[in-house]
């Protein structure tokens, strides 16, 4: 369950051909996590400083950045039929690779037809410099045509990069193995910065948002919001995830300020202890259990919401059916679930016991049904009660849709723009 974000960008700087001039088109898609979707983000923000517009299409573009996950086979999947897919509608366009998966196999996307550039995660913030150098004489530049620039209600800020963990099924170590955080001052001005262009949210991400820790015990997580309730004054703050063993009175304690969504995503993948064990995950279901009755108390119409990895080497039928059970008394707003892909170089993909393929779709299917069941749960659970709803954009059918503070996507009739605007509905 691999999320795509399409971002299309123009450059605004000229190339000479034929004795006039031509504008320089450039396409950027994104797979995967917030974090990748925070690093599409401040690379967008980088070309529109240096003047570049937003695009319609990647099929009129001169230049392709893909910028990739690598967390299941299925993303990297995904990866190779966006870049075969570009080169065969417009095979002059000059192909860039960039993200975790170019980290992990940058050979292996260089062989794919088309690609004319892999970028690693260490020079994705160069690629404005990158697409400044590409020689005049490797594209074909199209000609030029009508811009639009869509306006974002939500913008994705990274505050951190990197995880040493080593959960033993996640490649993440292995392509983002540095941790680092960003300075708070940095984040304040770049808040600011979306506060000024109109943004009414924010979400922090990151690889470990949690293991947020700038210059040692200088700065952490509940510092920095601390300092971005004081000194900014964009409407909603939401963090994209957290884990369990991170959560802390002290830091729930902030929530009380209504400018911080409701919303928790607290990272599971088994509720069975002897999975989280082999997992190498850093806290026991009751742990975890513990976390959720914190956070509940409180943060009133909170949104608890999680991933879920079904299928993991050693699996038992028990041990699954004990995971389904966990998952339903702890009654999740949400549930992300994985059918279990195995990673090379992984403690995982050497596990014995490797669950077959059917077994896992079968598993994940009933997953699937009981967080369909859960999110309806959570919805209905409002019913005659008001909360605050973001509006984003016009579906194709009209409708008007946002998002609640605690992560509902509603959808309402209305003659009247309501893009980027709050309001209070009844549920």
């Amino acid at each position: 369950m691999q999320s795509i974000c399409h971002t299309y960008l123009l450059l605004k700087f000229q190339v000479h051909k034929g004795g006039y001039y031509h504008q320089m088109k450039i396409a950027i898609e994104t797979l995967g996590c917030k974090l990748n979707q925070a690093e599409t983000e401040a690379l967008q923000h980088q070309f529109v400083e240096a003047g570049y517009e937003l695009v319609q299409q990647p099929a009129e573009a001169d230049v392709y950045i893909l910028n990739t996950c690598t967390v299941t086979h299925t993303a990297d999947a995904k990866a190779r039929h966006l870049l075969r897919m570009a080169h065969r509608q417009n095979p002059d366009i000059f192909i860039i690779v960039t993200g975790c998966y170019a980290q992990r196999s940058a050979a292996e996307l260089a062989a794919i037809e088309g690609v004319n550039r892999v970028v690693d995660n260490s020079e994705k913030g160069n690629l404005p410099e990158i697409v400044k150098n590409i020689p005049q004489k490797a594209l074909s530049v199209k000609e030029p045509f009508a811009t639009s620039t869509p306006f974002r209600t939500r913008s994705f800020l990274k505050i951190q990069d990197g995880c040493q963990n080593f959960c033993s099924y996640c490649i993440v170590p292995f392509v983002r193995s540095v941790e680092t955080s960003v300075p708070p001052g940095t984040i304040i001005e770049e808040i600011n910065k979306r506060t000024a262009e109109g943004y009414q949210e924010v979400v922090l991400t990151g690889t470990r948002v949690g293991g947020y820790a700038y210059a040692g015990a200088y700065a952490n997580l509940k510092s920095l919001l601390q300092s971005i309730l004081s000194e900014t004054e964009i409407p909603r703050i939401r963090l994209s995830s957290v884990q369990p063993q991170e959560i802390s009175g002290e830091l729930i304690k902030l929530w009380r300020n209504p400018r911080l969504c409701p919303h928790f995503h607290l990272s599971l993948q088994s509720g069975s202890a002897a999975v989280l064990k082999r997992m190498n995950r850093r806290y026991s279901p009751d742990e975890y259990r513990k976390a959720v009755q914190l956070i509940r108390q409180e943060v009133p119409a909170v949104a608890i919401t999680t991933d879920v990895i079904a299928g993991f080497p050693g699996e038992t039928d028990a041990e699954f059916e004990e995971s389904l059970e966990f998952c339903k008394q702890i009654g999740f707003a949400r549930i992300h679930v994985f059918s279990y892909s195995p990673r090379s170089g992984t403690a995982a993909a050497q596990m014995a016991g490797q669950v077959a393929d059917k077994i896992k779709k079968e598993r994940s299917k009933k997953m699937l049904a009981l967080a369909t069941e859960s999110a309806q749960k959570f919805r209905d659970s409002f019913a005659g009660e008001a909360l605050d709803v973001l509006w984003e954009k016009q579906t194709d059918d009209g409708d008007w849709t946002g998002m609640t503070g605690n992560y509902i996507r509603v959808f309402a009739k209305s003659k009247d723009d309501l893009s980027n605007k709050k309001s209070t509905i009844k549920f």
